[in-house]
């Protein structure tokens, strides 16, 4: 395996195809480019969506999804990798399997299951294989207060302090760190919380009022891995505050773009662009 020239951060999104561009592999290559890392991409499935939501899946089957994952990695040294929608029970048994005989830096993963729109993109096996064959793999783990129910098979949290018992109890399931995503909860502050076998951190940042809002997840979950293949490092307690400002950014200057006539996208290249 080569690395390329030294110095330059690597990062590997594993992830659906988004044809409008604000989530899945387009936001995340973004996102990867944005925070300075050279990004790498794995396709697990095509969508048909737009802003205003998905009318279509296609999965990629599962062994030409770990064609590229071995493809890939025999060549090209992975610093961190991000793992999005992976669709099926097969491919996340592959992806799975791939990864655990490569290594390919610290594993985020964003247990993609409902898109923003509402529009379910996974099925129960394969929720299962996330829970049982999956998360023991991973660094970190981003669900959302929804994915955070399936996951659990328990019923959602309705308040920000079920927030951090819910967490803990994520990491039993195998993961090495949980970020607990509260943005469904409303309020004047998005809250998350991170646990990690040392504890538990709470994160705040002032909601932002806006209909862009499409690929939060997949940004955060991006960033994050993007984030830790520059500094080389899975000290998520130092890296999730630099990730959510960035999405912060992101976020506040998304209408700005006007894309698309539903949820559109955040801005990855906010602070960027016209400089």
């Amino acid at each position: 395996m080569s690395g390329g020239r030294a110095g330059v951060p690597t990062a590997l999104t594993v992830a659906g195809s988004d044809p409008s561009g604000g989530a899945g592999i387009q936001a995340d290559l973004k996102t990867f480019s944005a925070l300075g890392a050279y990004g790498t991409a794995v396709l697990t499935a095509l969508t048909a969506q737009n802003t205003r939501g998905v009318t279509g899946v296609h999965s990629v089957p599962a062994d030409f999804v770990a064609q590229q994952l071995h493809t890939l990695l025999d060549d090209v040294e992975v610093h961190a990798t991000k793992l999005g929608m992976l669709g099926t029970r097969e491919v996340v048994r592959a992806v799975t399997g791939v990864l655990a005989e490569h290594p390919a830096g610290p594993v985020v993963c964003d247990p993609v299951m409902v898109a923003t729109s509402g529009d379910r993109l996974i099925d129960d096996a394969a929720v299962d294989a996330v829970r049982t064959d999956l998360l023991p793999l991973v660094d970190l783990v981003t669900p959302n207060v929804p994915e955070a129910a399936v996951l659990l098979d328990r019923p959602a949290a309705t308040d920000v302090d079920e927030l951090p018992g819910q967490a803990t109890a994520l990491l039993a399931l195998g993961p090495k760190a949980v970020l607990l995503k509260g943005g469904h909860l409303g309020g004047e502050e998005s809250v998350d919380v991170l646990a990690t076998t040392a504890g538990v951190t709470v994160t705040r940042r002032p909601r932002v009022a806006t209909t862009a809002t499409h690929g939060t997840g997949c940004t955060l979950s991006s960033a994050l891995a993007a984030l830790a293949a520059h500094h080389r490092t899975d000290d998520w307690v130092r890296l999730v505050d630099p990730a959510r400002d960035y999405l912060q950014r992101a976020l506040v200057a998304g209408a700005g773009l006007g894309i698309g006539s539903g949820h559109g996208p955040v801005h990855h290249f906010a602070g960027i662009w016209g400089q």
